[in-house]
């Protein structure tokens, strides 16, 4: 795959965990595992945007953006279309799927609550989010459940189990 990763981590971040690779491993599962799984044998380059920061970055982008002040765990800003990720592998200048912002904050405090490491809840909020970069979302029920089942298998390819099974 010709994936390019821009990515930005925050002081907020701890600089010595492998954010790099983590983030490639969960953009190449969530892509694998898209109807655009032909973007992993492009010739074209495919580049993403991941951005790690604070709450207080993620609460005015959320609020400038979708009208929403508050903190949320990701958001995720589209570049390219339909028709764009339909013609991937046509030689053309490199594909911009677009950004992903992660917000520390949220991202540890979720991890806490659902007793997963803070690496495997932040791989699986950038499944999320490059899923939605991919076109898919989760506000009609019959959409939520396909991008649902999409982030399970993409988490099952990273080893992560299924976050959104309720323990016995």
């Amino acid at each position: 795959m010709t994936i390019e990763i821009a990515l930005e981590a925050g002081e907020e971040w701890d600089s010595s965990s492998p954010w790099k690779p983590l983030v490639r491993k969960a953009t190449e599962a969530a892509i694998a595992e898209s109807a655009y799984a032909s973007l992993s044998d492009s010739e074209r380059p495919v580049e993403i945007s991941v951005t790690l920061t604070g709450d207080d970055e993620v609460r005015a982008l959320n609020a400038k953006w979708r009208g929403k002040d508050k903190a949320t765990n990701v958001l995720s800003f589209p570049m390219a279309d339909e028709l764009d990720l339909k013609r991937a592998n046509v030689a053309e200048r490199e594909l911009l799927l677009g950004d992903i912002v992660l917000a520390r904050g949220v991202c540890a405090r979720e991890a806490e609550e659902k007793h997963v490491s803070f690496q495997e809840h932040a791989a699986h909020l950038v499944v999320h989010g490059t899923l939605h970069l991919l076109g898919y979302d989760h506000e009609r029920d019959q959409d939520a459940a396909d991008m649902e089942a999409r982030e399970v298998r993409a988490l099952k390819r990273l080893g992560i189990t299924n976050p959104y099974e309720v323990p016995a």
